[in-house]
Order: C-alpha cells, then structure tokens, then sequence
C-alpha cells in the first residue's frame, strides 16, 4: 500500500451557495395578444428585466437575447402564437421571472 504525504493530498471543497447562484431557471410561454410582441409589450418586458440582479434571456427558436433590451427583444419577431422561453441566470430573480411569465401570458395587459 502507498501512504501519500500529506503535503501532496488535495481538498475539493464545493460553494453550495455559488452552485445555486449558477442554476438557472426557465420557463415557457405563447405570445397571445393580436399585435404579438412589438414595442410597448418589449419595453414593458425590458422595464421588469432592468430590475433583476442577474442576466435574463428570452429565447425564441434558436436566437436568445437580452431581456433588458428592447431592440433585442423586438428581433425575436414574436407573433401572436409564438413560443419563447424566458430564463434567469440568478435564482434571486425567480419573482421576476414570475413576473415575466404572467406579463406573456397575460397578453401584454393589453
């Protein structure tokens, strides 16, 4: 049997707290107002992105952009009947999301 220094072993030590920050958290929703998703309805999603401590992506297909950008938002071309997802990079935003969801699936409040 080989006894290894102690000088030579290695400690992994794991963050769980830096490991819950890296989670990110999706969810899925259809665009369902007439006029899709156009400039009122991006800014107002941009304006509820703007609050969160990390990044928030919303994805359509294959193209992910910024949520806090209006022009991003609008390159997504969502119309009515599109499906996008919309994801947090930080769990602390999870009543973002919330928000977000509810904004989408609420057409917009318009």
């Amino acid at each position: 049997m080989i006894s290894i220094p102690e000088s030579c072993k290695i400690q992994i030590i794991t963050d769980p707290i830096m490991d819950d920050n890296r989670k990110e958290f999706v969810r899925d929703a259809i665009i369902i107002n007439e006029l899709g998703l156009h400039a009122r309805s991006a800014a107002k999603i941009a304006k509820i992105a703007q609050r969160a401590t990390g990044k928030i992506w919303i994805m359509k297909n294959a193209l992910e952009v910024d949520a806090a950008s209006v022009i991003d938002i609008l390159t997504l071309e969502g119309t009515k009947g599109s499906n996008i997802t919309i994801k947090i990079e930080n769990r602390n935003d999870a009543e973002i999301l919330n928000e977000l969801e509810q904004l989408v699936t609420s057409g917009f409040g318009e």
